[in-house]
């Protein structure tokens, strides 16, 4: 079993990281336009992985996609990232074109391949690799809502000063400020939330998750990349081996929540053949208007796109 991973930068390179030493999949291509880049890091995996008894090939290539030809799973980390004082938003004009480029190349040598979106402004860039892929959306999904659950989860255990394992929560809407918190379906356990935490002071844990990233861009000057790689690693495991797990992560939707015709982060199934179901909670009013807004403003950057 092949994986491809499109660029080799920070998130690209720790995806590949993890995944190599989990020892599931027989390849991995690491590509860059940049030349030696994903040769080098590739290298440098490798050398890593007697280390964890892991038999996984690595091969670095430049700008060749024949080398990724039938991929079972391709996954786009390319484009900028983000520099201090830039939001998500600001990089949509430049990664659309990346991503169209990336996508029309990669599922020429990978018809049948699913497709994992990571480059921001995440929810549009999965439009704009779906659009372009003309494949089933099913096979076309992003990842931000592993990412933003993990974040959420970690600044709840240290708040509570409880395990960040026995924390199950959702976070639904776009990928950013209008990610939408579930307080209803977070649990410790299996108990409420509301029995260690009010809503007040969930919301305030809510809206430092949704500054996670951008705290991180803060201090090192670029996005994050380690929670982001793992991130991308569970997907993937759930996909290549059918374990139908339940993940919020960047989907079409095609009426569900009343919503059509945008990518947007909801409880899906996540098995072979990519989403296999997406999950439509009953939501309350408070929560629904809230994932209408954060729909409103994707729908808004979709749109910008296609009036490139």
């Amino acid at each position: 079993m092949k994986i491809t991973i499109i660029g080799s930068g920070n998130v690209g390179a720790s995806c590949a990281s993890f995944l190599a030493q989990k020892n599931i999949v027989n390849k991995i291509i690491l590509l860059d336009i940049k030349e030696n880049i994903s040769e080098g890091k590739s290298l440098d995996i490798s050398q890593m992985l007697s280390l964890m008894e892991s038999r996984t090939e690595l091969v670095g290539v430049t700008n060749d996609y024949s080398k990724s030809k039938n991929s079972e799973i391709i996954v786009i980390t390319s484009g900028i990232t983000r520099k201090p004082g830039m939001s998500r938003d600001d990089l949509v004009n430049i990664n659309a074109n990346i991503i169209r480029e990336v996508t029309e190349k990669s599922i020429f040598f990978s018809p049948k391949a699913k497709f994992i979106i990571v480059s921001n402004p995440l929810d549009v860039m999965a439009y704009v690799s779906y659009i372009t892929a003309s494949i089933d959306s099913s096979r076309v999904i992003g990842m931000a809502g592993v990412l933003d659950t993990s974040r959420y989860r970690y600044f709840l255990s240290k708040k509570l000063k409880l395990s960040c394992y026995d924390i199950q929560s959702l976070l639904l809407g776009g990928h950013g400020d209008t990610m939408v918190p579930l307080y209803r379906y977070t649990s410790v356990s299996g108990i409420p939330i509301k029995e260690f935490l009010s809503e007040e002071d969930n919301n305030l844990i809510i809206e430092k998750t949704k500054k996670g990233g951008e705290e991180i861009v803060n201090l090192l000057g670029t996005s994050a990349w380690i929670a982001p790689g793992a991130s991308i690693v569970k997907m993937i495991e759930s996909i290549i081996k059918n374990e139908n797990r339940i993940f919020p992560c960047s989907a079409l939707l095609k009426g569900e929540y009343g919503i059509e015709d945008i990518y947007l982060g909801v409880p899906v199934i996540l098995g072979k053949s990519g989403i296999e179901k997406i999950i439509e909670l009953k939501l309350n009013n408070e929560e629904m208007n809230l994932l209408k807004k954060s729909a409103f403003h994707v729908k808004n950057m979709i749109k910008k796109v296609k009036d490139l």
